[in-house]
């Protein structure tokens, strides 16, 4: 009889998704758990959680902006770039330390949290080794490769501009600047890395996913999408860096518009796979992001009054990063482990949950127990995406199911 394969770790090594996908996954229920456990005992008291030297809103941000999604985002990138610039693949040494790197600075951040002093420290260098180091793996792409492929020196930049706000994030630990570097490395890691990563991902990739699935689509993809999304972004993060928030409109205006274009465009019409179907219901979460930014700083300008707190910042994070990254990587996921292309139903949960998440969140800002309801959509959140983490935890671990090797 015929039994199957063992899950082994070593298996992690067999390609770069693999390995910084499975980080990344076990670095989001690290991150939320802590975060959940923080946010339930400061409004209820339990449980009793350690504060931390640093603000805990402060340590949440740079988590999950320089250390859980980058995992997520150096994977797809180790990955994709030698495909998108017809180069060979990596070798396992060039991206085994970009995990170690990720994942032993977060766990040495979350340690830090919770009562090691040094964690911090610890945790900034162990994270900027592996940024340096994946960054140090993908620039010789881009100028090995025969042409010019734009997506992925889009990506690089945004990784750029994200190095920089880790340095920031790491100049003030060390004492060397004041919190103001903080807060600037807290929207260098929304406006200057991971919204440009998710924007250029989504134009190569969604508008030929759609192709391949959906009979008579035609892709839609024009480079001038990125050369006008790029200068919005960098003038939305200009905005926010020198506090002008009640002037974001003039910048987020026409990205609502660029964006709802986009997905009006983008969007299959007739019949579509699930796995495709959440892609575009992913996407859309950015129009509606921006609307409540404009509608937050038009409020502002009129009456002085910052409404919506964070709700507009969380519809990106929650609503926007949340549900695509459950929908990218189950589409990679089932892809490059020689699945069917289909949604399973663990992951399905996962994303309509996480949307859940999203508006509870949202709304958290403008509730009456604010701390309360931020608790709830902490939970909610490793609710919504632990069965689907254990489920593509598995997968890693295993072999691929056609046979073939990766």
């Amino acid at each position: 009889m015929n039994s199957k394969p063992a899950p082994s770790l070593a298996r992690l090594l067999n390609a770069p998704h693999r390995l910084l996908f499975f980080i990344g996954a076990s670095n989001v229920l690290l991150a939320m758990a802590w975060w959940s456990a923080w946010l339930a005992g400061a409004r209820w008291g339990v449980p009793a959680t350690p504060q931390p030297t640093q603000p805990p809103g402060w340590l949440h941000a740079f988590v999950m902006q320089y250390q859980m999604l980058p995992s997520f985002i150096f994977g797809f990138l180790l990955t994709t770039f030698p495909k998108w610039t017809g180069l060979r693949e990596f070798e396992r040494w060039r991206y085994a330390p970009v995990g170690i790197g990720l994942f032993g600075g977060q766990l040495a951040t979350l340690l830090g949290a919770v009562g090691w002093d040094a964690g911090l420290v610890v945790g900034f260098l162990m994270t900027l080794a592996g940024w340096a180091a994946g960054l140090a793996t993908l620039a010789p792409v881009l100028w090995r490769e025969a042409g010019t492929t734009w997506h992925a020196r889009s990506c690089f930049a945004a990784l750029l501009l994200g190095f920089i706000g880790l340095l920031a994030w790491g100049a003030y630990l060390l004492g060397l600047a004041s919190p103001a570097w903080v807060m600037a490395s807290i929207k260098l890691g929304t406006f200057g890395l991971l919204l440009p990563v998710y924007f250029s991902v989504a134009h190569r990739m969604f508008p030929f996913f759609a192709g391949n699935a959906v009979p008579g689509y035609r892709p839609w993809r024009p480079l001038w999408l990125l050369a006008v999304a790029w200068p919005l972004l960098l003038a939305h993060l200009a905005l926010e860096l020198v506090h002008a928030y009640a002037w974001l409109w003039l910048a987020d205006l026409p990205l609502l518009a660029l964006t709802l274009a986009m997905l009006l465009r983008w969007w299959p019409r007739g019949r579509k796979p699930a796995l495709l179907t959440t892609l575009f219901a992913g996407f859309a979460w950015l129009p509606a992001a921006f609307a409540l930014y404009v509608a937050q700083s038009l409020i502002l300008l009129s009456t002085g009054q910052f409404l919506l707190g964070r709700g507009p910042a969380h519809a990106v994070f929650v609503g926007f990063f949340g549900t695509l990254l459950v929908a990218m990587v189950t589409r990679v996921t089932q892809g490059h482990s020689g699945r069917p292309l289909v949604m399973p139903r663990v992951a399905l949960y996962a994303f309509v949950a996480i949307n859940v998440t999203a508006v509870l969140r949202i709304a958290a800002d403008i509730a009456p127990d604010t701390l309360g309801w931020q608790a709830a959509s902490a939970v909610a959140w490793l609710l919504a995406l632990a069965p689907w983490i254990a489920n593509i935890g598995r997968i890693y671990l295993s072999p691929r199911a056609d046979g073939r090797p990766g």
